[in-house]
């Protein structure tokens, strides 16, 4: 049996539109029979973090940073054209009005599909995040740190950050 072709995403952004771009190409690279795994770092980990419930953080910068940068995908905004929410506001309308999945359900069906969502444990150290499974939305397969991230791009046959 050949070996699947590996596609690897390193997500820094927590723009709403570099998130369905990443889910767009994993969910594709999964459907083309690819193995794909999708590594959150620094701010694309606001994209993982659970909608609701808080934020555990250790000492005050973190605290600060986490409530200022509370992510969840429901938090996401556009990176420019924001328009203080309006434009966010149209694109998930657009996206609505289209049938185009939100973000929600991209993340839902990309676990579906075997994509492998990992959260970066290094990060989530200098952000002062729990590296708890309950800080992450349930279809976080497993959280690891830039060494994995290092492993699984050097057998990729395509490697992409966004």
């Amino acid at each position: 049996m050949a070996e699947r072709e590996k596609l690897t995403i390193a997500v820094l952004s927590g723009d709403l539109e570099r998130a369905l771009a990443a889910f767009m190409l994993a969910i594709t690279g999964a459907a083309m029979g690819m193995e794909v795994s999708v590594f959150f770092t620094f701010w694309g980990l606001n994209i993982i973090k659970r909608n609701e419930g808080s934020i555990k953080s250790r000492g005050i910068m973190r605290k600060m940073l986490n409530l200022i940068n509370r992510g969840g995908s429901k938090r996401l905004k556009l990176s420019k054209r924001n328009m203080f929410g309006l434009g966010t506001w149209m694109m998930k309308r657009l996206m609505k009005d289209t049938n185009m999945p939100s973000i929600d359900e991209y993340i839902t069906m990309a676990h579906q599909m075997g994509v492998k969502l990992v959260a970066c444990t290094t990060t989530c150290g200098v952000m002062g995040l729990s590296p708890e499974k309950d800080t992450f939305r349930s279809e976080v397969d497993s959280l690891a740190g830039a060494g994995y991230f290092l492993g699984e791009a050097r057998e990729s046959k395509v490697t992409l950050f966004i």
